[in-house]
């Protein structure tokens, strides 16, 4: 995990922070949505259009396919990595999901010790990304 996403678990708990990236990830999805809903109208557009309009017209198809893109690989992406720690998320020795507080990290790997809340187990986190 980055130094930043290990800091706002710190800060503000496993389940604040996996909740806080199912929602940016969603977004990026309905952004990644959008930028479709724009490549198909400017893609009409274009079909209507004639000289420096269409020109601008493929401006915007190419532009919000890169936007599309772009937002659908970050939705990918911080998905997979919630859905990645929510999978580490439990006490081994006791089940207790999502309580546990960090206690260290290995930046070089990825990864972040914490400890349960209820029964101080110690584990290690690791980060698929």
């Amino acid at each position: 995990m980055e130094n930043r996403h290990v800091d706002s678990v710190k800060r503000i708990g496993f389940r604040k922070w996996y909740e806080r990236q199912l929602l940016s990830s969603h977004a990026h999805m309905v952004l990644a949505f959008l930028s479709a809903i724009a490549i198909v109208g400017s893609m009409e557009a274009f079909r209507t259009s004639q000289g420096d309009a269409q020109l601008a017209d493929a401006l915007f198809v190419v532009v919000s396919a890169a936007i599309g893109i772009w937002a659908l690989r970050r939705y990918l992406f911080l998905l997979m990595r919630a859905e990645a720690t929510a999978n580490q998320a439990s006490c081994p020795d006791c089940g207790d999901y999502g309580r546990f507080s960090v206690v260290g990290q290995r930046a070089r790997l990825m990864e972040m010790d914490v400890r349960c809340r209820k029964c101080s187990r110690d584990w290690v986190i690791s980060s698929g990304s």
